[in-house]
Order: structure tokens, then C-alpha cells, then sequence
């Protein structure tokens, strides 16, 4: 028996086509479901990078806590991670981040900080700053928003993975530290300059796309860079909430409402496409830490 590590379970996750809720013939439309990582989010896959690249340039030192801001899905994986590696890790939220959330880093024993709602996670980064300044030899800082690690880890497996499943034409997803998009995408690129790359974002300052950023009215993070982007689309909360109600109802599929705007960005640029284009999309996490939430909690 082959035995392993949590950090060895990341990545290689399934990707599934669309069938029901995509009603584009001849055009196919596909979801990499990175629900299936170990913590059940596709940002095991950054977190797992820049916490391996601190220890491996000695940045991350047995005694050093483990620090950063996250709307959720990040500190989840550091709080899993810490856990596994036996280092501490505290993390600053905002208080409106879904009780889900912070339960779950509460469980791996993290600490959890709550910042200003009313300052999303804006306030949230402001706040870690200030604290790993404060004390730089007691924290190791990843800062996920300028870490270029975050876009490694998706260069070298998400978009290997993504086009070796499906060779897409077509690739959309959303932006929340944009190390998923942006390390992607350039695989993807690189892979075929032809596949057509589209940006999601939401379509105000004031949305309920948690984990999603609207960067004309936020930090904007180091990583981020919008010439990748051959296409740009806004997407509304409702919809995004709908779309997310459709893949439980008609694929079977749990997922949280970043996902839901990501399909439903994808379902509507393959009304746009010709015969024999392939969409692909990122399901980015499960729907069970948003149970308490507008999304599930209203149906």
C-alpha cells in the first residue's frame, strides 16, 4: 500500500462536462472540479505552493506562525496545511465571511482574526500588514495578492491538467487573488495562442460573489495583470446564485456561488461560439460552506 501526505492529495481533479444545464448544440462546456482537493477548494493549490517555497528559502521556520488575510477559501487550506506541517496560523477575514468559513479554520485550530465588514477584504489586507510588520520575526507573511508562487502553482498543474482533459478552445473564470486565472491562462497560452481567454468579474463594487473581486474598486493585486485577458464579461449576483442552484438540481453537482458565476460566464459565451468549440470553466469550491448563506439559505 502507497501511503502519502495531505499535501500529495492536491490536485489532478476531474473535469466534468456540462450536459444539462448547457443548451448549446454543438458546443461543449466543461468545469474543473477543484472541489475535490483536500480541503475542498481550488486554493489548496496556492497555498500548498507559497507555504512549500517559505520553507524551502527558509522564510518558514519551525516556531513561525503562519499569517495572511483570506476571504475563506486560502485560510481553509493554510489552516489545513498548518495543521498537517505543525505550525501555527492566524488569519484576518472580514466578520461577514460566511460562519462556515471561519468554523472550518477554527476546527484545523487556526486563529481566526475579524476585520470591518463594511471593508471587505480590502480591510482584511490592510489589517495583516500592519500585524506582520509588527512583529516580522514571529509571522511568516505568504501574502497571497502579490505572491507569484499563487501563479506558479497554476501554471505548472491547473492548466497542464485542464487542456490535457480537454483540450479547450475557450477558457473564463473569475478573479479573487487572480492566481487561478492568471496561471492558467498563460499555460493554456503557451499550450496554443489561440485559445481564447475571458475574465469574469462581477458587475458592481457591492456584490455577493464571495471570493471574487471587482478590480476597478479594490486592491488590486500584484499578480493581476488584465492584458492576459482577450475578453472581459460582468456577471450579476441572482445570477450567479441561480446558475449554482442549476448544477445542484441538474448535474449533481454542489458547488458554491464563485463556481455559479464561472458557468454562468461560460454558458454565455458558448451561446456566442460555433460548432465544435470547447468552454472550459473552474467549479472552484463545494457548496456545504455557504449553507448558512443567501445562496442555499433562501431556496
Amino acid at each position: 500500500m502507497t501511503s502519502c501526505s495531505i499535501l500529495d492529495a492536491v490536485g489532478n481533479t476531474p473535469v466534468i462536462e456540462l450536459k444539462r444545464v448547457s443548451a448549446v448544440n454543438g458546443v461543449s462546456v466543461f468545469a474543473k472540479a477543484e472541489y475535490f482537493n483536500p480541503s475542498g477548494s481550488v486554493k489548496d493549490r496556492a497555498a500548498r505552493a507559497m507555504l512549500l517555497h517559505g520553507i524551502s528559502t527558509g522564510q518558514l521556520k519551525k516556531g513561525k506562525t503562519i499569517l495572511d488575510s483570506t476571504s475563506g477559501n486560502t485560510g481553509i487550506a493554510y489552516a489545513m496545511f498548518g495543521a498537517a506541517l505543525g505550525y501555527k496560523v492566524e488569519l484576518f477575514m472580514p466578520s461577514n465571511a460566511s460562519a462556515e468559513r471561519k468554523k472550518i479554520i477554527k476546527a484545523y485550530g487556526a486563529k481566526v482574526v475579524e476585520t470591518d465588514p463594511l471593508e471587505g477584504s480590502d480591510g482584511a489586507y490592510r489589517a495583516v500588514i500592519e500585524r506582520a510588520a509588527g512583529d516580522p520575526e514571529k509571522f511568516f507573511f505568504p501574502n497571497q495578492y502579490d505572491n507569484f508562487e499563487n501563479v506558479r502553482a497554476h501554471y505548472e498543474t491547473t492548466g497542464v491538467e485542464l487542456y490535457k482533459q480537454c483540450k479547450p478552445t475557450h477558457f473564463v473564470a473569475g478573479t479573487g487573488t487572480s492566481g487561478t486565472f492568471m496561471g492558467t491562462s498563460k499555460r493554456l497560452k503557451e499550450y496554443d495562442p489561440s485559445i481564447h481567454i475571458t475574465l469574469m468579474q462581477p458587475n458592481s463594487p457591492f456584490h455577493g460573489l464571495e471570493g471574487m473581486k471587482h478590480m476597478g474598486a479594490t486592491i488590486k493585486p500584484k499578480i493581476f495583470d488584465e492584458s492576459v485577458a482577450d475578453s472581459r464579461v460582468e456577471i450579476g449576483t441572482e445570477d450567479a446564485y441561480k446558475t449554482a442552484r442549476r448544477l445542484a438540481a441538474e448535474e449533481g453537482i454542489f458547488a458554491g456561488v464563485s463556481s455559479g458565476a464561472n458557468v454562468f460566464a461560460a454558458l454565455k459565451l458558448a451561446e456566442t461560439l460555433p460548432k465544435g468549440s470547447r468552454v472550459a470553466t473552474i467549479l472552484c469550491d463545494n457548496g456545504y460552506r455557504y449553507m448558512t448563506e443567501p445562496l442555499w439559505r433562501d431556496i
